[in-house]
């Protein structure tokens, strides 16, 4: 306890330019206001941040009224369920007056009523350890519902009943999950069974507020934990159906992997070479790695010798992805990003031992396009062999492939690879104007391109006419 004692007073000195101005603000206009949640939760975790939330008695006009004129800006996008935000210097900066909501069975939205007290507001939150509050100026620590005590049994309940709590607000079971995965935590058994017995409940939320969890989830530092409670509570069945669809039931003959626990380790292999390449949480590529083999279980057939394929199951996945992301209203660009890495992840098991051409190379290259670097890491991350000499085989081999690409791409500009004649120079030297001949001659002469490597103008010009002239 002495060592919580030291990080929060070693925060609360970080946060008090903030905390200690802001404080009087709200003292001097006759309102109460409290550090509350994630802020107070993290610095006993010694996890610093400059997202500050707070709670307090003041309606949303008031606390706008008081922020003008201190912080650098305010807004008020989130006042209709009283929350007002600001920044101040690198601080981000939301402040929510006192309440309780709750969902009707029929409405996506959740129905706001403001608070009496604090405690009350305490009592609306989804877990203990972010219902502890910190009272601003006096400091005063309120843990009405054992917060401190949960914190330091790493473990998640409800400050009420999880029943209650997750009727209010459903996607609270999801944020269960990402709390498990984001601070490693397990779940109290009374939460995990309100959550297997009220997963339908989850239908009611927004596709928008399920994917932002989900998102927070795949990011996490053990996103394993929160993945397998969706799984167990049967959450995942309404989110990411194509999750537990990935737990096949062996053949007798064990000829195949167990699907789900290969893309779990294949998820937190992408994760550890992130950090040895030196990259940040990536959702793009952790959700690749999630989805790379979707496409198995419709695409599994039992072959009679006992053996198990799942021909083109990279093709099929890559369209599963593609409308599961639809339907969780992820941008296009996040869209198109994974559903290519899906698509694309098998392509390198066709290079052997290293005898694909520089041809072959290049359009892996022009394939990939910008997640060329991403398809890297599923690639090597999708090797979960437990033969260590086969393993070690895939990795030289990927390491030869990406050599060869490095070289070629110091050669010949592989990532901006372009036809030898663009599209005036084929009009002028086939004496056409515009049209499809010119797409034609334009799309011929990059699989050239491709094929053999970068020509001087006269080369490509000469190899232009005879191209043309066998058209006829």
């Amino acid at each position: 306890m002495a060592d919580v004692q030291k990080r929060v007073a070693a925060e609360l000195d970080r946060l008090a330019p903030v905390i200690d101005e802001l404080g009087a603000r709200f003292e001097q206009a006759g309102e109460e206001l409290a550090l509350v949640g994630g802020p107070v939760r993290d610095a006993m975790l010694g996890r610093l941040q400059n997202d500050l939330d707070f709670t307090t008695s003041a309606h949303p006009d008031v606390t706008e009224r008081i922020l003008k004129g201190w912080a650098d800006a305010v807004w008020d996008l989130g006042k209709e369920f009283g929350t007002i935000g600001a920044r101040k210097g690198d601080w981000q900066i939301e402040i929510t007056t006192w309440r309780s909501e709750s969902y009707d069975p029929s409405s996506r939205k959740p129905s706001v009523a403001y608070g009496t007290s604090l405690h009350g507001d305490l009592r609306r939150r989804d877990f203990t350890v972010n219902a502890m509050a910190l009272t601003i100026p006096g400091r005063q620590l309120e843990d009405p519902y054992g917060g401190i005590i949960d914190l330091a049994q790493r473990v998640l309940r409800t400050p009420g009943t999880p029943e209650e709590s997750f009727s209010d607000d459903p996607l609270r079971m999801m944020r269960a999950a990402r709390f498990a995965a984001q601070l490693g935590f397990a779940v109290d058994p009374s939460v995990v069974t309100a959550m297997t017995e009220m997963a339908e409940r989850i239908e009611i939320i927004s596709a928008e507020r399920v994917r932002d969890e989900l998102i927070k989830l795949v990011l996490a530092p053990q996103p394993r934990l929160g993945l397998r409670l969706l799984v167990d509570t049967g959450l995942a069945s309404y989110v990411l159906p194509e999750l537990p669809a990935l737990a096949l039931e062996r053949d007798e003959h064990h000829r195949h992997k167990d699907v789900y626990e290969h893309t779990l380790t294949v998820l937190e292999q992408a994760i550890d070479l992130e950090e040895e390449r030196g990259h940040a949480p990536d959702f793009v590529s952790r959700f690749a790695a999630l989805m790379h083999d979707v496409g198995k279980p419709r695409t599994r057939r039992f072959q009679d010798d006992g053996a198990v394929t799942f021909h083109h199951h990279d093709v099929v996945g890559a369209k599963i992805t593609r409308k599961r992301m639809q339907a969780l209203r992820f941008s296009n660009e996040q869209i198109d990003a994974v559903s290519s890495l899906v698509e694309l992840h098998l392509r390198f098991h066709g290079y052997g031992s290293g005898e694909w051409t520089d041809a072959a190379v290049r359009r892996y290259v022009r394939d990939a396009g910008d997640q060329l670097e991403r398809l890297h890491i599923l690639t090597r991350a999708d090797c979960t062999t437990r033969n260590q000499r086969k393993a070690a085989r895939l990795r030289r081999t990927y390491d030869d492939l990406e050599a060869r690409i490095a070289r070629l791409s110091e050669e010949e500009e592989l990532a901006s690879i372009r036809p030898d004649l663009d599209g005036n120079q084929i009009m002028e030297i086939l004496g056409i104007g515009p049209g499809r001949a010119v797409g034609e001659a334009y799309t011929w002469l990059l699989d050239l391109r491709l094929d053999e490597g970068p020509k001087t103008p006269e080369q490509a010009e000469a190899a232009l006419r005879d191209w043309w002239a066998a058209r006829g």
